[in-house]
């Protein structure tokens, strides 16, 4: 018969210890390695004519992009009506869009663009401030981007909606928007948000609710106040990369909507954050709206002038964040009604919070 050599005391001390270390092994508890960076060079003068638009990039010096921003000055005057946001999407070097063949377009991308427009008034105070914010998990080591475009809006005052979806098996990090042409001058992506591939979300149509876990799809939406049969509308999605079992990795959304901008020549802006225990701050998204947007399919704002002139990552008061900061919480959405009352139009910002679990 085996005898036990220590004492029962002794005994009841060691395997105390021995569950003590247990639980030091790593891969036996359970934390969260994602971090996240952003990266912003400061804001660039413009655009600086009528009907044209800027290209400013933010880069990743470490890390991967999991999504991006762009924050807007601007300045003073009736001709702030029509400045704009048109794009706040990936880049594979910081000057090179994506707006090509549709399926995955980039892998490990590390550039964001930030491009804002002008309508047919500009002055001296323009200016074009983009984001990246920079991602690295010990799970997550490779991301892809997909693309998708639709030719839309071509009617005046209507939405052209599109909606790209991550591949199967792979989590969704955050996501952009683009409209082209840029001299246009009325044409502007008015909504970039997270979204479910799903009948219950109407495909991309209905927003990801506060409090919704792991969408797979990222929407944007298009509006023009005039009719242009050229306009297109792009949809990014930042996804994790393929060959990586994400499925203990978990994206928690958080939304807010406020009413506003109602009143002509005046704007409105929205904050959201993510929880105690969500995760850490990794994208972030923006709209203007008809209201709604998480429960009825997505529409318009009540003028063809509304635009957006941020979606970015910011303090808790709205305040766009420094570069370099790392402790980031909260994404801020900017928006400004255009010359013309806007009844019934809102505004959302979207915070996407990322744990992956390791």
């Amino acid at each position: 018969m085996t005898r036990n050599l220590l004492p029962r005391p002794a005994l009841s001390r060691a395997l105390v210890l021995g569950a003590v270390l247990a639980l030091a092994v790593p891969g036996t508890a359970y934390a969260n390695t994602v971090t996240a960076t952003v990266k912003t060079p400061g804001a660039t003068s413009g655009p600086a004519s009528a009907n044209s638009e800027i290209s400013t990039h933010a880069d990743c010096s470490s890390g991967l992009i999991s999504g991006g921003g762009i924050n807007q000055a601007i300045g003073t005057g009736t001709s702030v009506n029509g400045n704009h946001v048109n794009g706040t999407s990936p880049s594979s070097n910081g000057t090179t869009e994506y707006t090509g063949s549709t399926g995955v377009v980039g892998t490990d991308v590390t550039h964001w663009l930030g491009i804002g427009g002008s309508g047919g008034q500009v002055n001296a105070s323009f200016s074009t401030t983009p984001y990246a914010v920079c991602f690295t998990s010990n799970l997550i080591n490779h991301t892809q981007v997909v693309m998708n475009k639709a030719n839309t809006p071509t009617a005046g005052a209507t939405t052209g909606l599109v909606t790209a979806t991550c591949p199967a098996n792979t989590r969704l990090l955050g996501g952009g928007a683009r409209t082209t042409p840029g001299n246009t001058g009325s044409l502007k992506a008015i909504a970039t948000f997270p979204t479910f591939n799903d009948s219950a979300h109407a495909f991309g149509a209905k927003a990801a609710a506060d409090g919704e876990t792991n969408p797979d799809s990222w929407t944007a939406v298009g509006w023009d106040s005039g009719a242009n049969s050229a306009n297109y509308t792009y949809a990014y999605a930042i996804c994790s990369g393929s060959g990586i079992n994400a499925s203990g990795a978990t994206v928690k959304v958080r939304h807010t909507e406020v009413s506003g901008p109602t009143t002509g020549s005046t704007g409105q802006t929205a904050t959201v954050g993510c929880g105690q225990g969500d995760g850490n701050l990794v994208a972030g998204g923006a709209a203007i709206s008809g209201g709604s947007v998480t429960t009825t399919n997505f529409t318009g704002p009540g003028s063809g002038g509304d635009h957006l002139n941020g979606s970015f990552p910011s303090t808790s008061g709205g305040t766009a964040v420094s570069d370099g900061t790392t402790t980031a919480a909260y994404w801020t959405a900017s928006s400004h009604a255009g010359g013309q009352s806007s009844p019934g139009t809102y505004t959302d910002a979207w915070a996407l919070c990322a744990n992956d679990g390791v």
